[in-house]
């Protein structure tokens, strides 16, 4: 067993990823200990001196040790893997030195935690992406599985976003299992200070779902507004009675406006709405067009073809981005839109996926990832973004880094830790023309 332990790969990728990391260690404390590099800027100069050089330590352990064989000459070594390998590490390094390392320092966690974190982190897409594309010769030749296509054309927004080669069918597909048909569609919409937007927010929802003739309950959770949120809402629901709200029993927060509407919510399944007239009415039908498909979830994406946002802030657009690229790549998704609150579950997922423990705008993250994690199908649909016309943002994203990196480290521990103890027991229907739904294991 022990000798079977040790010809691991992973193992070994650990114990030379250790050995780099030793060097990291050493290399950040007499840059930062004994020359003195030791105001945010220098540390941050030290730490990507570090990297680079126990980045190139760690191509040669893995290259020797870790992955060997292959062809092993100057070319395909130092004009082929080590610059793809460095390529391969620029996601991870990135993430580290532009969104891990300030957050922890602006949080005055010690340099040498911070490092340490930053290593695990850059450890694990080193080897998915190392695993795949760099060291994995013989496999990347013999290879004959067809290839997910990407088209040359670039979607909205521009450059940051190619579409799927192929198109996503009309969501408008007759019933496929009929005994999982959804009966009553729930819409939880949370609600801070949204005096101005939430009347047009409900009443464009209520109008297009009545215009599908689908059964629905609106539930507007008022988040302790200190407008006349409240007010309005009662209003709301005079005048309709699917339309009804509640003050949130929680604390203050997102997360937990979301939490208290998913405990109260009556229907079959139910979709999360932003309260800013955002979320496209039209996209909603879409996704409980899907889920009478039989899915237990629908993923909406801005950001393959047929998707669109609007007037997106450029710098939260970037976040968005590298935010979405790194859970891609650490979970091996292809979903690209993780961080948008706006999807739809089934009232199963929703009671396999509990209890949620995201207080704030990480609970977007948390509630997709745990779903995947657990083995409920889903699928993807594009979906249109706009900003909101009226209110402030509730989001601060200099606030949400941490919140959010300690719900991906999580729930990664969960997908390669738990070894399925929480995983959903319920069988699977039979779903037809399933697109992108599957996380590579």
């Amino acid at each position: 067993m022990l000798n079977r332990l040790f010809r691991s790969r992973v193992l070994k990728f650990l114990i030379g990823g250790g050995a780099a990391a030793a060097l990291n260690l050493i290399l950040i404390f007499w840059l930062i200990e004994k020359l003195g590099f030791n105001t945010p800027v220098l540390r941050n100069t030290a730490n990507i001196v570090s990297i680079e050089l126990s980045l190139i330590a760690s191509f040669f352990i893995y290259r020797i040790w870790v992955w060997p064989g292959g062809v092993w000459n100057v070319r395909e070594v130092l004009l082929r893997q080590l610059p793809l390998y460095h390529l391969s590490a620029g996601v991870a390094v990135i993430s580290r030195i532009f969104l891990i390392f300030p957050i922890l320092d602006s949080l005055k966690v010690n340099y040498a935690v911070n490092t340490l974190v930053g290593v695990l982190v850059s450890a694990t897409l080193n080897y998915l992406i190392s695993d795949r594309l760099v060291f994995n010769t013989q496999n990347r030749r013999s290879r004959n599985r067809p290839q997910t296509k990407f088209s040359s054309d670039i979607y909205y927004p521009e450059g940051l976003a190619p579409g799927l080669e192929d198109g996503f069918t009309s969501s408008r597909h007759p019933r496929l299992d009929n005994s999982r048909e959804i009966k009553v569609f729930s819409i939880v919409i949370p609600a801070y200070n949204e005096e101005d937007s939430i009347v047009p927010t409900v009443q464009s929802i209520t109008e297009t779902l009545e215009k599908e003739r689908i059964y629905y309950e609106i539930l507007v959770v008022n988040d302790n507004s200190r407008d006349q949120t409240e007010a309005v809402l009662q209003e709301l629901s005079n005048q309709n009675n699917r339309v009804r709200y509640i003050n949130n029993y929680y604390p203050n927060g997102f997360g937990f406006a979301v939490r208290c509407g998913l405990e109260n919510f009556s229907g079959d399944a139910v979709a999360i709405v932003m309260a800013d007239s955002s979320d496209s009415p039209e996209n909603i039908i879409d996704y409980y067009c899907k889920l009478q498909e039989g899915y237990d979830c629908v993923f909406g994406s801005r950001f393959i073809r047929g998707g669109k946002v609007i007037d997106y802030p450029t710098h939260k657009l970037i976040v968005n981005r590298l935010a979405n690229l790194f859970i891609q790549i650490l979970f091996g998704l292809k979903f690209d839109d993780t961080t948008n609150a706006f999807k739809a579950y089934r009232k199963e997922v929703i009671q396999g996926i509990s209890p949620l423990i995201s207080h704030h705008f990480n609970l977007t993250v948390e509630m997709p990832l745990k779903a995947i994690i657990r083995g409920y199908t889903y699928t993807t649909i594009p979906i249109t973004w706009q900003n909101r016309a009226a209110g402030v943002s509730k989001l601060k994203i200099k606030e949400m880094g941490s919140r959010y990196l300690f719900i991906v480290l999580s729930a990664w521990l969960e997908k390669f830790l738990s070894r399925g103890d929480y995983a959903c027991k319920q069988p699977k229907s039979v779903i037809l023309n399933q697109s992108i739904n599957e996380i590579n294991k």
